[in-house]
């Protein structure tokens, strides 16, 4: 494996454990495990592909979901499933220049189309009651990146310059 590569699954390996860390921020709520762990892999996109941010997300979202105790069990497949997609999504907007839209799709994607299948999985009545903290945490979530995105971008431009 080249240095290129190992440095990339390196960054990614951090940004899954900070997603972890942001795990263990949760967002009140009554029924869900809403936290703050899906904004470093949105963060992610700036530095990795989008592939490599929804890896992080999915790696992230399974260590936030053990240190909770795993409240869904094997739902929790799903919902990393779901992570990876957002974020790999959000990042191919990311890189195309969509700059504006990827806040919108990533907010409608995670905060209200993801909880979607637990509609019909667990109840509706979970589905109602957990869509206003995942929809909350979400837009938490995207403001945490929409603050620290440009300052990243900038320090990731001047940094590749000097390389």
């Amino acid at each position: 494996m080249d240095r290129q590569k190992l440095m990339k699954w390196i960054l990614t390996a951090m940004v899954a454990a900070i997603c972890a860390v942001g795990g263990a921020i949760k967002v009140p709520a009554f029924i869900s495990t809403a936290a703050l762990d899906s904004a470093p892999a949105f963060l992610g996109v700036v530095f990795l592909s989008p592939l490599l941010a929804g890896v992080a997300g999915l790696i992230g979202h399974f260590i936030s979901a053990l240190t909770a105790g795993f409240p869904l069990g094997p739902l929790h497949v799903i919902i990393a499933i779901e992570m990876f997609i957002v974020v790999w999504i959000f990042g191919v907007m990311h890189k195309k220049g969509m700059h504006v839209w990827k806040w919108l799709v990533a907010l409608v994607l995670n905060g209200i189309v993801a909880p979607l299948p637990f509609y019909f999985i667990i109840s509706p009545a979970f589905f109602w009651g957990a869509l206003a903290s995942i929809f909350i945490a979400t837009a938490i979530n995207l403001m945490i990146v929409a603050v620290v995105m440009p300052i990243l971008s900038k320090v990731f431009v001047r940094k590749a310059g000097r390389v």
